[in-house]
This record gives C-alpha cells, structure tokens and sequence, in this order.
C-alpha cells in the first residue's frame, strides 16, 4: 500500500507497518492506523505517522533516554484493550513538541504513546494522577516543568 507522509515523501508500506489505535489519539479520535518512521536529522527521533492523513505525523521518543527515573503504572483496562500480558512486549514513546533551538524541545510525559510489540496495538495514555506535566524540556535531567 502505498501512502504520503508529512516528513518522507510517498511511502510503500505493508499491513505489518501498521500500528491499531482502536480509538484514535485524545484530539484525533478518528485516526486509528499509524507507523513509526526514523527521524534521520535527530537520532533517536521517529515520527508517528496516521496512515490516513499525510500531514498528521507526531515526533516521538522514547522517553526513558532522557528521563531515567520516569515511572508509571497502566491500570487493568489499560493492559486488557492493548491485550498486554508480558513486560517484553511493551514500548512506551512520549509525543515531543520540537523547539528551535532543539534544547527547547518539550516532552509530554503525562500522556504517553503505549505500544504492544506483539500485537501492532498502540494507546495514548493519559496519566491522571501524576505529577507529570505535558511539557517537560528532555534536555534538562533534572525534568525541569516548562513554565506558563
């Protein structure tokens, strides 16, 4: 299948490229199919791209890179609707918010992107009880809040 992106032009890509959101991305509730692409200027960068909508392509990482000690429990419904059932098989990404210059680029780590390895199943996660906010500077290890 062929589609367009917002960052690597026309793609072909296969039914096993594809990561199932059953119920979209909180402000995007009807995109449901995305795939991970590289960022090749920014190591470590992907882009979460909707199959669907060629400029909808979100910046990603994974946070733990830059935020060692960040840590969070996914309730039961969470684990069934992904259908989780081992440790191995989930990656967790955070959306980034790319700043110039790139030391101001935020990460919102109170809504990570939740994927199932052995599935293609992908969820955002709000985290409600947390102190994790939805701009954190990933350059900072100190996991310095961006003010305002």
């Amino acid at each position: 299948m062929k589609i367009m992106t917002k960052y690597h032009g026309d793609l072909d890509i296969t039914i096993n490229d594809i990561w199932k959101f059953d119920q979209g991305i909180p402000g995007f509730v009807d995109e449901r199919e995305f795939i991970l692409l590289p960022l090749p200027q920014i190591e470590g960068f992907q882009v979460l791209q909707s199959v669907a909508t060629p400029h909808l392509g979100f910046v990603v990482t994974d946070p733990f890179q830059f935020f060692k000690d960040y840590d969070f429990t996914l309730n039961a419904s969470i684990l069934e609707q992904l259908e989780l059932t081992q440790d191995k098989d989930v990656q967790v990404l955070t959306i980034l918010t790319v700043k110039d210059p790139i030391t101001n680029t935020t990460a919102n780590l109170q809504a990570p992107i939740i994927l199932n390895t052995a599935n293609q199943k992908g969820k955002q996660v709000i985290l409600n009880e947390t102190d994790y906010q939805t701009k954190h500077f990933i350059f900072n290890r100190k996991m310095q809040k961006v003010k305002g």
